[in-house]
Protein backbone atom coordinates (compact mmCIF):
# COMPACT_ATOMS: atom_id res chain seq x y z
CA UNK A 1 0.00 0.00 0.00
CA UNK A 2 1.58 3.53 -1.11
CA UNK A 3 1.68 5.87 1.57
CA UNK A 4 -0.58 9.34 0.76
CA UNK A 5 1.45 12.46 -0.61
CA UNK A 6 0.44 15.91 0.91
CA UNK A 7 1.35 18.38 -2.13
CA UNK A 8 1.36 21.92 -1.07
CA UNK A 9 2.06 25.21 -2.94
CA UNK A 10 4.43 27.83 -1.89
CA UNK A 11 3.64 30.85 -3.98
CA UNK A 12 3.28 29.85 -7.53
CA UNK A 13 5.44 26.26 -6.85
CA UNK A 14 4.58 22.97 -5.51
CA UNK A 15 6.21 20.99 -2.88
CA UNK A 16 5.20 16.96 -3.10
CA UNK A 17 6.40 15.70 0.36
CA UNK A 18 6.20 12.00 1.50
CA UNK A 19 3.93 11.81 4.73
CA UNK A 20 2.87 8.99 7.57
CA UNK A 21 -0.80 7.39 7.02
CA UNK A 22 -1.44 8.44 10.55
CA UNK A 23 -1.17 12.13 9.97
CA UNK A 24 -0.59 15.32 7.85
CA UNK A 25 2.40 17.43 7.03
CA UNK A 26 1.89 21.08 6.95
CA UNK A 27 4.70 23.28 6.57
CA UNK A 28 4.68 27.17 8.22
CA UNK A 29 7.04 29.63 7.46
CA UNK A 30 7.42 30.25 11.61
CA UNK A 31 7.66 26.50 12.32
CA UNK A 32 8.56 24.76 9.50
CA UNK A 33 7.51 20.81 8.77
CA UNK A 34 5.07 19.52 11.24
CA UNK A 35 2.31 16.66 11.82
CA UNK A 36 -1.03 17.56 12.95
CA UNK A 37 -4.85 16.34 12.14
CA UNK A 38 -6.86 13.41 12.46
CA UNK A 39 -5.30 10.52 10.17
CA UNK A 40 -8.36 9.22 8.59
CA UNK A 41 -9.38 12.87 7.82
CA UNK A 42 -6.20 14.30 6.54
CA UNK A 43 -5.50 11.10 4.51
CA UNK A 44 -9.31 11.87 2.47
CA UNK A 45 -8.29 16.16 2.49
CA UNK A 46 -4.67 14.91 0.80
CA UNK A 47 -5.81 13.50 -1.66
CA UNK A 48 -8.18 15.50 -2.95
CA UNK A 49 -5.46 18.38 -2.90
CA UNK A 50 -3.15 15.90 -4.36
CA UNK A 51 -5.71 15.35 -7.46
CA UNK A 52 -6.49 19.47 -7.77
CA UNK A 53 -3.07 20.23 -7.69
CA UNK A 54 -2.51 17.30 -10.71
CA UNK A 55 -5.54 18.93 -12.53
CA UNK A 56 -4.47 22.59 -12.09
CA UNK A 57 -0.88 21.63 -13.46
CA UNK A 58 -2.73 20.37 -16.78
CA UNK A 59 -4.44 23.18 -16.94
CA UNK A 60 -8.17 21.14 -16.07
CA UNK A 61 -8.80 24.45 -14.24
CA UNK A 62 -12.61 23.26 -13.84
CA UNK A 63 -11.63 20.22 -12.78
CA UNK A 64 -8.98 21.61 -10.26
CA UNK A 65 -11.94 23.97 -8.52
CA UNK A 66 -14.52 20.88 -8.33
CA UNK A 67 -11.47 19.18 -6.70
CA UNK A 68 -10.77 22.16 -4.08
CA UNK A 69 -14.40 23.03 -3.41
CA UNK A 70 -15.40 19.18 -2.24
CA UNK A 71 -11.95 19.55 0.07
CA UNK A 72 -13.37 22.45 1.60
CA UNK A 73 -17.09 20.83 1.68
CA UNK A 74 -16.06 17.26 2.67
CA UNK A 75 -13.11 18.07 5.15
CA UNK A 76 -13.46 21.82 6.30
CA UNK A 77 -11.69 21.08 9.64
CA UNK A 78 -8.85 20.15 7.75
CA UNK A 79 -5.68 21.87 7.80
CA UNK A 80 -5.95 21.81 4.23
CA UNK A 81 -9.18 22.92 4.32
CA UNK A 82 -8.21 26.77 3.83
CA UNK A 83 -5.18 26.16 1.20
CA UNK A 84 -8.25 24.67 -0.96
CA UNK A 85 -10.69 27.39 -0.35
CA UNK A 86 -7.47 30.61 -1.52
CA UNK A 87 -6.87 28.20 -4.26
CA UNK A 88 -10.18 28.33 -5.47
CA UNK A 89 -10.49 32.26 -5.65
CA UNK A 90 -7.13 32.07 -7.73
CA UNK A 91 -8.84 29.72 -9.97
CA UNK A 92 -11.79 31.88 -10.14
CA UNK A 93 -10.01 35.56 -10.04
CA UNK A 94 -7.77 33.76 -13.51
CA UNK A 95 -10.84 33.13 -15.22
CA UNK A 96 -12.14 36.22 -15.04
CA UNK A 97 -15.30 35.54 -11.94
CA UNK A 98 -14.02 38.40 -10.32
CA UNK A 99 -17.07 38.64 -8.33
CA UNK A 100 -16.88 35.09 -7.15
CA UNK A 101 -13.29 35.17 -6.67
CA UNK A 102 -13.69 38.14 -4.15
CA UNK A 103 -16.42 35.67 -2.20
CA UNK A 104 -13.91 32.88 -1.99
CA UNK A 105 -10.75 35.05 -0.91
CA UNK A 106 -13.65 36.49 1.67
CA UNK A 107 -14.62 33.14 3.13
CA UNK A 108 -10.96 32.37 3.73
CA UNK A 109 -10.09 35.45 5.50
CA UNK A 110 -13.42 34.85 7.50
CA UNK A 111 -11.40 30.99 8.40
CA UNK A 112 -7.83 31.29 8.52
CA UNK A 113 -7.52 34.69 10.36
CA UNK A 114 -3.91 33.25 10.86
CA UNK A 115 -3.32 31.27 7.69
CA UNK A 116 -0.32 31.40 5.34
CA UNK A 117 -2.08 33.21 2.45
CA UNK A 118 -3.75 35.56 4.26
CA UNK A 119 -1.95 38.81 3.10
CA UNK A 120 -2.26 37.54 -0.46
CA UNK A 121 -6.09 37.10 0.05
CA UNK A 122 -6.73 40.50 1.11
CA UNK A 123 -4.28 42.22 -1.61
CA UNK A 124 -6.27 40.05 -4.41
CA UNK A 125 -9.69 41.17 -2.97
CA UNK A 126 -8.24 44.69 -3.36
CA UNK A 127 -6.80 44.25 -6.69
CA UNK A 128 -10.97 42.86 -7.71
CA UNK A 129 -12.68 45.96 -5.50
CA UNK A 130 -10.36 48.60 -7.55
CA UNK A 131 -11.58 46.85 -10.73
CA UNK A 132 -14.92 47.71 -9.58
CA UNK A 133 -13.96 51.00 -8.33
CA UNK A 134 -12.98 51.61 -11.64
CA UNK A 135 -15.78 50.42 -14.15
CA UNK A 136 -15.25 46.72 -13.91
CA UNK A 137 -19.09 45.64 -15.23
CA UNK A 138 -20.75 43.55 -12.64
CA UNK A 139 -22.12 40.08 -13.95
CA UNK A 140 -26.15 39.13 -14.23
CA UNK A 141 -26.70 35.31 -15.18
CA UNK A 142 -23.31 34.88 -16.56
CA UNK A 143 -23.59 38.37 -18.47
CA UNK A 144 -21.75 41.58 -17.96
CA UNK A 145 -24.25 44.49 -17.55
CA UNK A 146 -23.51 47.53 -16.20
CA UNK A 147 -20.49 48.87 -13.57
CA UNK A 148 -21.45 48.92 -10.16
CA UNK A 149 -19.99 51.60 -7.51
CA UNK A 150 -22.35 49.77 -4.75
CA UNK A 151 -20.51 46.28 -5.21
CA UNK A 152 -17.40 48.22 -4.76
CA UNK A 153 -18.27 50.12 -1.83
CA UNK A 154 -19.48 46.38 -0.64
CA UNK A 155 -16.04 45.62 -1.19
CA UNK A 156 -13.81 47.68 -0.17
CA UNK A 157 -15.82 47.57 3.49
CA UNK A 158 -15.56 43.96 3.46
CA UNK A 159 -11.79 44.70 3.21
CA UNK A 160 -11.64 46.82 6.50
CA UNK A 161 -14.18 44.36 8.15
CA UNK A 162 -12.15 41.07 7.48
CA UNK A 163 -8.79 42.55 7.85
CA UNK A 164 -8.55 45.77 9.95
CA UNK A 165 -5.10 45.70 10.61
CA UNK A 166 -3.43 44.88 7.21
CA UNK A 167 -1.48 47.41 4.92
CA UNK A 168 -4.62 47.52 2.59
CA UNK A 169 -6.92 49.39 5.11
CA UNK A 170 -5.99 52.21 5.02
CA UNK A 171 -6.43 52.54 1.49
CA UNK A 172 -9.70 50.48 1.30
CA UNK A 173 -11.57 52.96 3.46
CA UNK A 174 -10.35 55.88 1.47
CA UNK A 175 -12.00 53.84 -1.51
CA UNK A 176 -14.71 52.90 0.48
CA UNK A 177 -15.22 57.11 0.48
CA UNK A 178 -14.76 57.66 -3.46
CA UNK A 179 -17.11 54.79 -4.30
CA UNK A 180 -19.72 56.47 -2.08
CA UNK A 181 -19.08 59.42 -3.47
CA UNK A 182 -19.17 58.36 -7.20
CA UNK A 183 -22.78 57.35 -6.12
CA UNK A 184 -23.83 60.84 -5.01
CA UNK A 185 -23.82 59.81 -1.23
CA UNK A 186 -22.02 62.64 -0.15
CA UNK A 187 -22.76 62.58 3.63
CA UNK A 188 -21.70 58.45 3.80
CA UNK A 189 -18.70 59.63 2.04
CA UNK A 190 -17.92 62.25 4.58
CA UNK A 191 -18.46 59.45 7.40
CA UNK A 192 -15.98 57.15 5.24
CA UNK A 193 -13.06 59.53 4.92
CA UNK A 194 -13.51 61.32 8.47
CA UNK A 195 -13.30 57.74 9.95
CA UNK A 196 -10.12 57.17 7.58
CA UNK A 197 -8.29 60.65 8.93
CA UNK A 198 -9.28 59.77 12.59
CA UNK A 199 -8.23 55.80 12.57
CA UNK A 200 -5.12 56.14 10.33
CA UNK A 201 -3.94 60.36 10.97
CA UNK A 202 0.06 59.27 9.96
CA UNK A 203 -1.05 57.12 7.04
CA UNK A 204 0.11 58.17 3.58
CA UNK A 205 -3.71 58.45 2.60
CA UNK A 206 -4.89 60.34 5.52
CA UNK A 207 -4.08 63.86 4.10
CA UNK A 208 -5.94 62.69 0.57
CA UNK A 209 -8.69 61.83 2.68
CA UNK A 210 -8.43 65.29 4.88
CA UNK A 211 -8.64 67.08 1.35
CA UNK A 212 -11.13 64.98 0.03
CA UNK A 213 -13.39 66.28 3.01
CA UNK A 214 -13.01 69.56 1.76
CA UNK A 215 -13.74 68.83 -1.68
CA UNK A 216 -17.10 66.62 -0.99
CA UNK A 217 -18.23 70.36 1.28
CA UNK A 218 -17.56 72.37 -2.21
CA UNK A 219 -19.80 69.53 -4.50
CA UNK A 220 -22.35 70.02 -1.77
CA UNK A 221 -22.13 74.11 -1.84
CA UNK A 222 -22.60 74.16 -5.44
CA UNK A 223 -24.91 71.63 -5.95
CA UNK A 224 -27.04 72.72 -3.01
CA UNK A 225 -27.92 76.44 -4.71
CA UNK A 226 -24.84 78.09 -3.46
CA UNK A 227 -25.41 77.29 0.25
CA UNK A 228 -23.20 79.28 2.64
CA UNK A 229 -23.64 76.56 5.51
CA UNK A 230 -21.90 73.85 3.63
CA UNK A 231 -19.51 76.99 1.71
CA UNK A 232 -18.64 77.19 5.38
CA UNK A 233 -17.66 73.75 6.38
CA UNK A 234 -16.04 73.42 2.86
CA UNK A 235 -13.63 76.26 3.80
CA UNK A 236 -12.90 74.89 7.48
CA UNK A 237 -12.28 71.92 5.85
CA UNK A 238 -9.68 72.79 3.64
CA UNK A 239 -8.37 75.06 6.53
CA UNK A 240 -8.18 71.80 8.49
CA UNK A 241 -6.20 70.43 5.65
CA UNK A 242 -3.84 72.85 5.05
CA UNK A 243 -2.51 72.90 8.76
CA UNK A 244 -2.25 69.47 9.24
CA UNK A 245 -0.27 68.63 5.92
CA UNK A 246 1.27 71.88 4.90
CA UNK A 247 3.80 70.08 2.68
CA UNK A 248 0.93 67.85 0.80
CA UNK A 249 1.02 68.34 -2.98
CA UNK A 250 -2.79 69.16 -2.65
CA UNK A 251 -2.26 72.44 -0.71
CA UNK A 252 -2.41 74.87 -4.12
CA UNK A 253 -5.67 72.87 -5.09
CA UNK A 254 -6.79 73.59 -1.06
CA UNK A 255 -6.00 76.95 -1.54
CA UNK A 256 -7.92 77.49 -5.02
CA UNK A 257 -11.50 76.10 -3.95
CA UNK A 258 -10.98 78.26 -1.25
CA UNK A 259 -11.23 81.28 -3.34
CA UNK A 260 -13.71 79.27 -5.79
CA UNK A 261 -15.98 79.64 -2.50
CA UNK A 262 -15.51 83.16 -1.98
CA UNK A 263 -16.36 83.70 -5.69
CA UNK A 264 -19.66 81.80 -5.09
CA UNK A 265 -20.59 83.47 -1.85
CA UNK A 266 -20.26 86.65 -3.76
CA UNK A 267 -22.36 85.31 -7.12
CA UNK A 268 -25.02 83.55 -4.67
CA UNK A 269 -25.76 87.51 -2.19
CA UNK A 270 -25.69 88.84 -6.03
CA UNK A 271 -28.09 86.09 -7.84
CA UNK A 272 -30.57 86.57 -4.96
CA UNK A 273 -30.04 90.50 -5.49
CA UNK A 274 -31.17 90.42 -9.02
CA UNK A 275 -33.71 88.22 -8.39
CA UNK A 276 -35.46 90.50 -5.92
CA UNK A 277 -34.55 93.24 -8.40
CA UNK A 278 -36.39 91.39 -11.51
CA UNK A 279 -39.50 90.51 -9.58
CA UNK A 280 -39.83 93.83 -8.58
CA UNK A 281 -39.03 93.77 -4.69
CA UNK A 282 -36.88 96.27 -4.47
CA UNK A 283 -36.45 97.23 -1.43
CA UNK A 284 -35.04 93.52 -0.77
CA UNK A 285 -32.99 93.77 -3.97
CA UNK A 286 -31.32 97.22 -2.62
CA UNK A 287 -30.38 94.96 1.02
CA UNK A 288 -28.72 92.20 -1.24
CA UNK A 289 -26.91 94.72 -3.46
CA UNK A 290 -25.76 96.62 -0.27
CA UNK A 291 -24.54 93.40 1.33
CA UNK A 292 -22.34 92.45 -1.74
CA UNK A 293 -21.12 96.08 -1.67
CA UNK A 294 -20.09 95.37 2.09
CA UNK A 295 -18.25 91.87 1.61
CA UNK A 296 -16.54 92.21 -1.59
CA UNK A 297 -15.57 95.72 -1.98
CA UNK A 298 -13.77 97.40 -5.20
CA UNK A 299 -15.08 93.94 -7.17
CA UNK A 300 -16.58 93.95 -10.44
CA UNK A 301 -20.09 92.51 -8.12
CA UNK A 302 -19.64 95.71 -5.85
CA UNK A 303 -19.70 98.74 -8.87
CA UNK A 304 -22.78 96.63 -10.37
CA UNK A 305 -24.72 97.03 -7.20
CA UNK A 306 -24.02 100.51 -6.64
CA UNK A 307 -24.90 101.17 -10.46
CA UNK A 308 -28.11 99.18 -9.99
CA UNK A 309 -29.17 101.31 -6.64
CA UNK A 310 -28.25 104.41 -8.28
CA UNK A 311 -31.04 103.48 -11.24
CA UNK A 312 -33.43 102.35 -8.57
CA UNK A 313 -32.85 105.16 -6.16
CA UNK A 314 -33.38 107.70 -9.15
CA UNK A 315 -36.56 106.04 -10.75
CA UNK A 316 -38.38 104.98 -7.70
CA UNK A 317 -36.98 107.31 -4.90
CA UNK A 318 -35.27 107.28 -1.80
CA UNK A 319 -38.66 106.46 0.37
CA UNK A 320 -39.47 103.23 -1.73
CA UNK A 321 -36.05 101.51 -0.80
CA UNK A 322 -35.97 101.77 2.39
CA UNK A 323 -36.08 98.62 4.97
CA UNK A 324 -39.22 98.54 6.88
CA UNK A 325 -43.05 97.76 7.36
CA UNK A 326 -44.79 97.94 4.04
CA UNK A 327 -48.29 99.48 5.95
CA UNK A 328 -48.18 101.47 10.03
CA UNK A 329 -49.15 99.37 12.23
CA UNK A 330 -52.32 100.56 13.82
CA UNK A 331 -52.87 100.99 17.60
CA UNK A 332 -54.27 97.69 18.03
CA UNK A 333 -52.01 95.74 16.60
CA UNK A 334 -49.25 97.33 18.08
CA UNK A 335 -50.80 96.36 21.56
CA UNK A 336 -51.94 92.77 20.15
CA UNK A 337 -47.75 92.46 19.21
CA UNK A 338 -46.73 93.76 22.95
CA UNK A 339 -49.09 91.58 24.63
CA UNK A 340 -47.91 88.86 22.50
CA UNK A 341 -44.13 89.70 23.23
CA UNK A 342 -45.06 89.98 27.00
CA UNK A 343 -45.96 86.29 27.06
CA UNK A 344 -43.04 85.07 25.05
CA UNK A 345 -40.69 87.26 27.67
CA UNK A 346 -42.86 85.77 30.49
CA UNK A 347 -42.15 81.81 29.22
CA UNK A 348 -38.57 82.36 29.11
CA UNK A 349 -38.22 84.09 32.21
CA UNK A 350 -35.89 81.29 34.84
CA UNK A 351 -38.89 81.09 37.24
CA UNK A 352 -41.18 80.33 35.05
CA UNK A 353 -43.43 77.56 35.95
CA UNK A 354 -46.43 77.32 33.53
CA UNK A 355 -49.79 79.16 32.92
CA UNK A 356 -52.36 79.48 35.97
CA UNK A 357 -54.37 76.31 36.39
CA UNK A 358 -57.65 77.38 36.59
CA UNK A 359 -59.98 74.94 39.26
CA UNK A 360 -63.06 74.05 38.12
CA UNK A 361 -66.31 75.11 39.89
CA UNK A 362 -68.64 72.55 41.90
CA UNK A 363 -71.50 72.64 39.33
CA UNK A 364 -68.63 71.78 36.26
CA UNK A 365 -67.13 68.91 38.58
CA UNK A 366 -70.76 67.54 39.60
CA UNK A 367 -73.79 69.20 38.71
CA UNK A 368 -76.49 69.02 41.06
CA UNK A 369 -74.60 68.47 44.44
CA UNK A 370 -74.91 70.76 47.12
CA UNK A 371 -71.92 72.84 47.36
CA UNK A 372 -69.35 72.52 50.45
CA UNK A 373 -69.44 75.00 53.46
CA UNK A 374 -65.94 76.42 52.82
CA UNK A 375 -66.05 77.97 56.62
CA UNK A 376 -68.46 76.26 59.48
CA UNK A 377 -68.19 79.24 61.31
CA UNK A 378 -69.14 81.79 58.27
CA UNK A 379 -67.10 85.53 58.10
CA UNK A 380 -66.35 86.85 61.40
CA UNK A 381 -67.60 90.20 61.88
CA UNK A 382 -65.47 93.24 62.32
CA UNK A 383 -67.08 94.44 65.74
CA UNK A 384 -67.57 92.19 68.63
CA UNK A 385 -71.40 91.65 68.96
CA UNK A 386 -74.11 92.55 72.12
CA UNK A 387 -74.36 89.41 74.68
CA UNK A 388 -77.46 88.46 74.54
CA UNK A 389 -79.98 89.91 77.68
CA UNK A 390 -81.99 87.15 79.77
CA UNK A 391 -84.13 87.02 82.68
CA UNK A 392 -80.94 85.99 84.82
CA UNK A 393 -79.98 88.02 87.95
CA UNK A 394 -76.73 90.12 86.68
CA UNK A 395 -77.75 90.00 82.74
CA UNK A 396 -77.84 93.39 83.41
CA UNK A 397 -74.48 94.25 84.23
CA UNK A 398 -73.21 92.00 81.83
CA UNK A 399 -74.99 94.14 79.29
CA UNK A 400 -72.98 97.06 80.65
CA UNK A 401 -69.88 97.64 77.99
CA UNK A 402 -66.57 97.10 80.18
CA UNK A 403 -64.90 100.60 80.96
CA UNK A 404 -61.32 101.20 79.15
CA UNK A 405 -58.15 100.59 81.04
CA UNK A 406 -57.46 103.85 82.94
CA UNK A 407 -60.89 105.78 82.63
CA UNK A 408 -62.56 106.42 85.89
CA UNK A 409 -65.18 104.15 86.88
CA UNK A 410 -68.70 104.64 86.24
CA UNK A 411 -71.17 106.06 89.13
CA UNK A 412 -73.16 103.07 90.34
CA UNK A 413 -76.72 104.37 89.58
CA UNK A 414 -79.08 105.49 92.57
CA UNK A 415 -82.57 104.35 92.46
CA UNK A 416 -85.37 107.61 92.42
CA UNK A 417 -87.64 108.04 94.80
CA UNK A 418 -91.01 108.04 93.67
CA UNK A 419 -93.70 110.24 95.10
CA UNK A 420 -95.53 108.13 97.44
CA UNK A 421 -99.52 108.43 97.17
CA UNK A 422 -101.09 109.57 100.23
CA UNK A 423 -103.10 105.88 101.17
Amino acid sequence: MKKPVFALALSLATLTVPMPLDAATVFTSRDGWKVEGDPATEAAAVELMQQGEQQEAQNDLSGALSSYKALVKRHPVSALAGKAQYRVGRILEAAGEFDEAYKAYDSYLGKNAKGDDFDAAVESMFKIAKLFLDGEKQKVFGFKISSSMKRAQEMFEGIVKRAPFSRFAPIAQFNAGQALEKQGNYDSALIAYSTLVNKHPNDPVADDALYQIGYVRLKQYREGSYDQASAAKAREAFEDFINRYPESEKVPQARENMKLLEGGAKKSTLDVAKFYDKTKHYRAAVIYYNDVIKTSPDTEEANFAKARIEELRQKHGEDALKAGPERAETGQKVAARRRLQAKVDTVSRPDYVGPVVVMPKPDEVAPGRPRLRTSPLGPVPAVEPELPLGDSPGAEALSQPKPAPGSPEPLEPVESEAPKKNP
